[in-house]
């Protein structure tokens, strides 16, 4: 971003026309980011609360004296009978950079001998079903998919949540791309589209699977490749031609059979093709399967033999940072426990194997709007003997349960280094802004606690600066590859600089970063981890197939993506944005609608035996009979009745990799 700044406040940003990605434009949520920065509901003071958990009724206090009550509280509860794994720190991705989201909060924690947290609430499932494949996420270059012929997204709404690469297919249409996206949603990248493939949630690797069948049957694929560069082709030949027909897959997709094979016979014939797989497609039971089986798509057909061909998860596992001398895992106590941020709630309740969570620290997140199962999470939340610290920039939904609110800087407002998931560039964050008020960054924090603590000062005293060096491996013996001449001067002096990474197809003449060396068709590490070696399908936990007693109460399939106004739960709080989203909705098919009474605009609730929320009804097309939409994430605070979608979704978890299973989700739907 460029940033305009007047008077010591933000004016406006635009995107940097010097950026070879992203070439000069913002989404449409970035783009009122001065509104969110000078927003007169930032937090500006550290706060106590005064009233009951949930109330929001705090005063203001003194750093010294925010800082003093927490270093007591910790050390009381580490000290007791169940020592320093009582206490829970609780963060995600409210702020991307490596060095504020992933610097000295871990160290300290690590420090501290705190529970682990399983980050899992969005990546995990997919990142594991990629790399049981090939080897880790790396897939295709975003950046050569202009040069894409047939481009595929799956699961992936694009044009909204990744508007840079979106142009870019946009680009290769022009020259004759032809852009499909499948998803059971009819998505703006779904309108945009030339054809949309409205599958049923939790289906997509049964698809693949069908598309395997066809390419096999009518000898479609590139037998030198998979001699070559695969391993396990022969068994997966005989289980997609013996499991697999066009005529199972429609009934399990809810797709014809024509479309089944049109898709296969165009994904093999047009080349290069490419597929923008998403997390989308993994958030059902057998999400990290799913994902695993649609990255075997490529090999089948020689697709890695072009640079623009392959499929594309996500860049970040091309940027070999050093995170372990950034977050120092050494300092972890033998036989520390881990707890899964998707089951917070049973975290909260006891449920969690070791000592109950007696304190939580909660920052870059807000749990009581995100998390599954929210009605669990805010009772956890209101809990009198739980000890919880937020440390935020807005008065969220969770700061509302805080013990002791920290105020929080924004990215205009500190120093950081970015990756990115979506292209191969590296970017220093200077700050352009003083703090305003009392805000501190996630390092300053750290830094404090870990003073009142007495922690080694040779751990903490480390300028933000000097860490980004650190993670870049700067005045280390040696640096990886791809790092090599990128250093905080030059990032300083010229802006973003490209990993030193080849133009290369990265798998043309295969070369994957398996034990094998190959694409794993078959997975000896599945078969030892207890999973099926071979790409299969696994149905969804919720659906009236698999489940039909609970579909019979509960018949519709609910998918809650982010509406296009917010990412997750943040940008919530900007006026325009909000105004722009209107309210809480629910898409619904004119046949769902009608047999329940429901017309376009009604008052409706969506309720199962986890929770409810209100929303209105939106009628449309958008979506199939049996499937609704409810776009999110809304904050309680901002809904009619203080309650959003997640009240109704599970924390059970994929079968791979344990992330979260928000789209796996029935539902009923009444007018109020």
């Amino acid at each position: 971003m460029i940033v305009t700044i007047e008077d010591d406040r933000v004016v406006s940003v635009a995107g940097d026309p010097d950026h070879p990605f992203t070439d000069g434009f913002l989404c449409h949520k970035v783009s009122r980011f001065p509104e969110r920065v000078n927003h007169p509901d930032r937090l500006m003071y550290p706060l106590r609360r005064t009233g009951p958990k949930g109330s929001g009724q705090f005063e203001r206090i003194t750093w010294d004296a925010a800082l003093a009550e927490i270093a007591d509280r910790f050390r009381a509860i580490a000290d007791g009978p169940h020592g320093p794994q009582a206490i829970l720190p609780y963060s995600y991705c409210g702020t991307m950079g490596k060095i504020q989201s992933e610097g000295l909060d871990r160290r300290f924690f690590h420090r501290l001998g705190a529970s682990l947290l399983d980050r899992t609430i969005c990546a995990t499932a997919g990142v594991a079903g990629i790399s049981y494949t090939l080897g880790s996420t790396r897939g295709m270059d975003s950046e050569a998919i202009v040069n894409s012929r047939y481009i595929i997204n799956w699961g992936s709404n694009t044009a909204v949540t990744n508007s840079h690469l979106w142009a870019k297919m946009v680009q290769a249409r022009k020259a004759g791309a032809k852009i499909v996206t499948i998803d059971p949603y009819r998505s703006p990248t779904a309108v945009r589209s030339d054809w949309h493939l409205p599958i049923r949630p939790g289906s997509d690797g049964a698809l693949a699977l069908g598309m395997m069948h066809i390419l096999f049957r009518d000898g479609r694929q590139d037998d030198d490749y998979l001699t070559t560069a695969c391993i396990g082709a022969d068994a997966l030949r005989d289980r997609v031609l013996r499991e697999y027909p066009p005529e199972r897959v429609a009934s399990i997709t809810g797709l014809d059979v024509a479309s089944i094979e049109q898709l296969a016979g165009e994904y093999a014939e047009t080349a290069p093709a490419a597929i923008r797989v998403n997390y989308g497609a993994s958030r059902h039971a057998g999400g990290g399967m799913a994902i695993r089986t649609i990255a075997c798509l490529p090999a089948i057909i020689g697709a890695w033999r072009h640079r623009s061909g392959g499929v594309l998860l996500s860049t970040s596992s091309l940027f070999p940072f050093n995170l372990q001398g950034l977050q120092r895992p050494d300092l972890i106590p033998t036989g520390t426990r881990t707890i899964n941020m998707s089951q917070l709630a049973e975290a909260l309740h006891g449920e969690a194997p070791g000592p109950p969570v007696e304190a939580l620290f909660v920052y870059c997140s807000n749990p009581a709007s995100i998390c599954p199962d929210q009605n669990r999470v805010l009772e956890g939340l209101r809990r009198e003997d739980l000890f919880t610290v937020v440390h935020e920039q807005f008065p969220t939904d969770t700061v509302a349960y805080a013990d002791i609110v920290l105020p929080a800087t924004t990215q205009f407002e500190h120093l950081d280094l970015h990756h990115a998931y979506g292209h191969p560039w590296v970017q220093l964050n200077r700050p352009c802004l003083d703090p305003p008020g009392e805000c501190r960054s996630n390092n300053d924090v750290f830094r404090g606690l870990a003073n009142r603590l007495g922690f080694e000062s040779n751990l903490f005293e480390v300028s933000d600066e000097q860490l980004a060096r650190d993670v870049l491996w700067e005045n280390q013996e040696s640096t990886p590859a791809a790092l090599e001449g990128i250093t905080v001067e030059r990032l300083t002096e010229e802006g973003p600089m490209r990993l030193r990474i080849s133009d290369d197809p990265p798998f043309g003449e295969g070369n994957f970063p398996t034990p094998s060396g190959k694409c794993e068709l078959h997975c000896q590490r599945l078969a030892d981890d207890g999973f099926d070696s071979l790409p299969t399908w696994t149905p969804p936990a919720e659906s009236p197939e698999s489940a039909p007693e609970l579909a019979a109460q509960f018949p519709l399939q609910m998918l809650s993506p982010p509406a296009p106004q917010f990412m997750n739960s943040t940008f919530v709080e900007t006026d325009s944005l909000r105004k722009s989203a209107g309210g809480p909705e629910i898409e619904i098919s004119p046949t769902d609608a009608a047999s329940r009474e429901i017309l376009d605009g009604h008052h409706v609730a969506v309720f199962n035996n986890r929770g409810r929320f209100e929303a209105t009804a939106r009628v449309s097309d958008s979506v199939q009979p049996g499937v609704v939409v409810a776009p999110g994430i809304w904050w309680n605070r901002y809904a009619g009745d203080q309650s959003n979608a997640n009240l109704t979704t599970p924390t059970r978890l994929t079968d791979l990799g344990r992330g979260a299973t928000f789209f796996d989700n029935l539902v009923e739907i009444k007018p109020v």
